[in-house]
Protein backbone atom coordinates (compact mmCIF):
# COMPACT_ATOMS: atom_id res chain seq x y z
CA UNK A 1 0.00 0.00 0.00
CA UNK A 2 1.00 3.43 -1.39
CA UNK A 3 1.97 6.46 1.77
CA UNK A 4 -0.67 8.63 -0.32
CA UNK A 5 -1.24 12.18 1.88
CA UNK A 6 -4.36 13.20 1.42
CA UNK A 7 -4.97 16.79 1.17
CA UNK A 8 -7.10 18.75 3.57
CA UNK A 9 -8.33 22.26 4.45
CA UNK A 10 -8.75 22.87 8.20
CA UNK A 11 -10.81 25.79 9.47
CA UNK A 12 -8.22 27.66 12.08
CA UNK A 13 -10.01 30.25 13.02
CA UNK A 14 -9.42 30.94 17.12
CA UNK A 15 -7.68 27.64 16.80
CA UNK A 16 -4.09 27.62 18.58
CA UNK A 17 -1.24 26.68 15.98
CA UNK A 18 2.30 26.51 17.24
CA UNK A 19 5.43 27.34 14.51
CA UNK A 20 8.63 26.03 15.60
CA UNK A 21 11.48 28.29 13.84
CA UNK A 22 11.64 32.16 12.80
CA UNK A 23 12.93 32.84 9.58
CA UNK A 24 11.59 33.39 6.36
CA UNK A 25 9.77 30.18 5.52
CA UNK A 26 8.58 30.30 9.10
CA UNK A 27 7.23 33.67 8.15
CA UNK A 28 5.12 32.60 5.30
CA UNK A 29 3.87 29.72 7.39
CA UNK A 30 2.97 32.49 10.42
CA UNK A 31 0.94 35.07 7.83
CA UNK A 32 -0.94 32.10 6.48
CA UNK A 33 -1.82 31.37 9.71
CA UNK A 34 -2.99 34.52 11.03
CA UNK A 35 -5.04 35.24 7.85
CA UNK A 36 -7.02 32.16 8.62
CA UNK A 37 -7.87 33.65 12.05
CA UNK A 38 -5.52 31.35 14.57
CA UNK A 39 -4.10 32.05 17.73
CA UNK A 40 0.02 31.19 16.41
CA UNK A 41 2.40 30.91 18.92
CA UNK A 42 6.19 30.95 17.46
CA UNK A 43 9.30 29.18 19.39
CA UNK A 44 12.70 30.52 18.02
CA UNK A 45 15.34 32.37 18.98
CA UNK A 46 15.01 34.86 16.47
CA UNK A 47 12.90 36.14 14.32
CA UNK A 48 13.05 37.72 10.43
CA UNK A 49 12.50 41.10 10.17
CA UNK A 50 8.80 40.82 9.10
CA UNK A 51 8.09 38.39 12.30
CA UNK A 52 9.65 40.72 14.75
CA UNK A 53 7.25 43.56 13.31
CA UNK A 54 4.42 40.77 13.67
CA UNK A 55 5.43 40.45 17.04
CA UNK A 56 5.81 43.82 17.81
CA UNK A 57 2.50 44.55 17.07
CA UNK A 58 1.28 41.55 18.90
CA UNK A 59 -0.31 39.51 16.36
CA UNK A 60 1.57 36.04 17.21
CA UNK A 61 2.84 35.13 20.64
CA UNK A 62 6.85 34.64 20.77
CA UNK A 63 9.21 32.35 23.25
CA UNK A 64 12.18 33.54 22.14
CA UNK A 65 14.23 30.77 23.21
CA UNK A 66 14.87 26.89 21.08
CA UNK A 67 12.48 24.05 21.37
CA UNK A 68 12.35 21.94 24.35
CA UNK A 69 10.29 18.81 25.16
CA UNK A 70 6.42 19.60 26.17
CA UNK A 71 6.26 22.59 23.79
CA UNK A 72 3.91 21.11 21.53
CA UNK A 73 1.22 20.27 24.02
CA UNK A 74 -1.84 21.67 23.47
CA UNK A 75 -1.75 22.51 19.85
CA UNK A 76 -3.63 21.71 16.89
CA UNK A 77 -1.85 21.89 14.25
CA UNK A 78 2.64 22.36 15.02
CA UNK A 79 4.16 23.95 11.55
CA UNK A 80 8.22 23.22 12.02
CA UNK A 81 9.98 25.39 9.84
CA UNK A 82 13.80 25.35 11.43
CA UNK A 83 15.99 24.99 9.04
CA UNK A 84 17.25 22.23 11.26
CA UNK A 85 16.66 18.34 10.13
CA UNK A 86 16.98 16.56 13.65
CA UNK A 87 15.24 19.55 15.39
CA UNK A 88 12.60 19.40 12.53
CA UNK A 89 12.18 16.01 12.97
CA UNK A 90 12.30 15.95 17.27
CA UNK A 91 9.20 18.55 16.95
CA UNK A 92 7.25 16.57 14.13
CA UNK A 93 7.68 13.48 16.23
CA UNK A 94 6.83 14.83 19.75
CA UNK A 95 3.86 16.61 18.03
CA UNK A 96 2.62 13.53 16.29
CA UNK A 97 2.89 11.70 20.23
CA UNK A 98 0.90 14.05 21.02
CA UNK A 99 -2.01 14.18 19.12
CA UNK A 100 -1.48 17.35 16.83
CA UNK A 101 -1.43 17.72 13.40
CA UNK A 102 1.66 18.39 11.61
CA UNK A 103 3.25 20.31 8.42
CA UNK A 104 6.55 18.93 8.01
CA UNK A 105 8.21 20.45 4.50
CA UNK A 106 10.11 17.34 3.18
CA UNK A 107 12.15 18.78 -0.44
CA UNK A 108 12.73 16.34 -2.69
CA UNK A 109 13.30 16.25 -6.28
CA UNK A 110 10.47 16.83 -7.32
CA UNK A 111 9.83 20.05 -5.42
CA UNK A 112 13.08 21.85 -6.57
CA UNK A 113 12.03 21.51 -10.43
CA UNK A 114 11.19 24.81 -12.08
CA UNK A 115 9.37 24.74 -15.48
CA UNK A 116 12.16 27.59 -16.95
CA UNK A 117 14.93 26.85 -14.33
CA UNK A 118 14.22 30.69 -13.22
CA UNK A 119 14.22 31.84 -9.48
CA UNK A 120 11.05 33.10 -8.17
CA UNK A 121 9.81 36.22 -8.72
CA UNK A 122 11.34 38.46 -5.73
CA UNK A 123 11.83 42.11 -4.71
CA UNK A 124 14.74 43.52 -2.87
CA UNK A 125 13.86 45.91 0.17
CA UNK A 126 15.54 48.64 1.52
CA UNK A 127 17.34 46.16 4.11
CA UNK A 128 18.60 43.91 0.94
CA UNK A 129 16.09 41.65 1.79
CA UNK A 130 14.30 39.47 -0.71
CA UNK A 131 10.82 38.86 -0.70
CA UNK A 132 8.60 37.68 -3.08
CA UNK A 133 7.08 39.90 -5.60
CA UNK A 134 3.93 38.63 -6.34
CA UNK A 135 1.98 34.79 -4.50
CA UNK A 136 4.22 32.32 -5.35
CA UNK A 137 1.89 29.94 -7.44
CA UNK A 138 4.79 27.44 -7.94
CA UNK A 139 4.73 27.19 -4.16
CA UNK A 140 1.16 26.47 -4.27
CA UNK A 141 2.07 23.51 -7.50
CA UNK A 142 4.97 22.08 -5.12
CA UNK A 143 2.84 22.01 -1.63
CA UNK A 144 0.26 20.06 -3.69
CA UNK A 145 2.88 17.59 -5.32
CA UNK A 146 4.59 17.12 -1.83
CA UNK A 147 0.70 16.26 -0.44
CA UNK A 148 -0.08 14.26 -3.43
CA UNK A 149 2.78 12.15 -4.97
CA UNK A 150 4.41 9.15 -2.86
CA UNK A 151 8.20 8.79 -2.47
CA UNK A 152 8.87 6.77 -5.19
CA UNK A 153 8.32 9.91 -7.71
CA UNK A 154 10.73 12.13 -5.70
CA UNK A 155 13.08 9.12 -6.24
CA UNK A 156 12.47 9.00 -9.92
CA UNK A 157 13.36 12.83 -10.11
CA UNK A 158 16.24 12.49 -8.43
CA UNK A 159 17.52 9.98 -11.16
CA UNK A 160 16.11 12.20 -13.75
CA UNK A 161 18.21 15.06 -12.28
CA UNK A 162 21.15 12.88 -12.15
CA UNK A 163 21.10 11.97 -15.86
CA UNK A 164 20.32 15.52 -16.77
CA UNK A 165 23.80 16.53 -15.01
CA UNK A 166 25.63 13.75 -16.74
CA UNK A 167 24.37 14.44 -19.81
CA UNK A 168 24.88 18.63 -19.48
CA UNK A 169 28.47 17.32 -18.24
CA UNK A 170 29.23 15.33 -21.08
CA UNK A 171 27.86 18.99 -23.32
CA UNK A 172 24.48 17.33 -24.28
CA UNK A 173 21.69 18.69 -23.89
CA UNK A 174 17.85 17.07 -24.55
CA UNK A 175 14.46 18.86 -25.92
CA UNK A 176 11.54 18.52 -23.89
CA UNK A 177 10.09 15.62 -25.59
CA UNK A 178 13.34 13.41 -25.95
Amino acid sequence: MSAFRYPVTLGLERRSCLVVGGGVTAEGKVTGLLEAGARVTVISPRLSRGLAALAGDGHFRWQPREFMGGDTEGFLLVMVATGDGAVNRAVADEARRRGALVKLRRRSGVLRLRPSGAPAPRAADGGGVHRRSEPDHGRLVRDELDATLSGHYARLTEVVAEVRRALRDRGLSLDGER
